[in-house]
């Protein structure tokens, strides 16, 4: 992202929906779906979202918490805001080389 800054375009709408969901206690639309391509499949649905099925069990033994997901939902966050914020001074120093 700070090698190509046009990319925060794209970075930044799906960097504030990751939030949202985590916030929200949402799960990803492609959930429902995948869970009905597994039926239909002869495989079986599971119960919550792509995250805690896959990936929760790899990196913690214990089931996915409300204060996980709004911890989760904190990283995503502020991992964004150093982000930017990097990225606008870098923008900001380059403009007063310029100028």
């Amino acid at each position: 992202m700070l090698r190509k800054p046009s990319l925060a375009w794209l970075h930044l709408p799906a960097s504030i929906w990751a939030a949202t969901m985590e916030f929200l206690g949402w799960i990803c639309p492609l959930t429902p779906l995948e869970n009905l391509l597994r039926v239909r499949g002869g495989g079986m649905a599971y119960a919550n979202g792509f995250v805690e099925h896959y990936l929760v069990p790899l990196l913690y033994p214990a089931v996915l918490t409300r204060e996980m997901q709004i911890g989760f939902g904190l990283i995503v966050l502020g991992l964004n805001i150093v982000m930017y914020f990097l990225l606008w001074r870098k923008i900001r120093l380059v403009g007063k080389k310029q100028g």
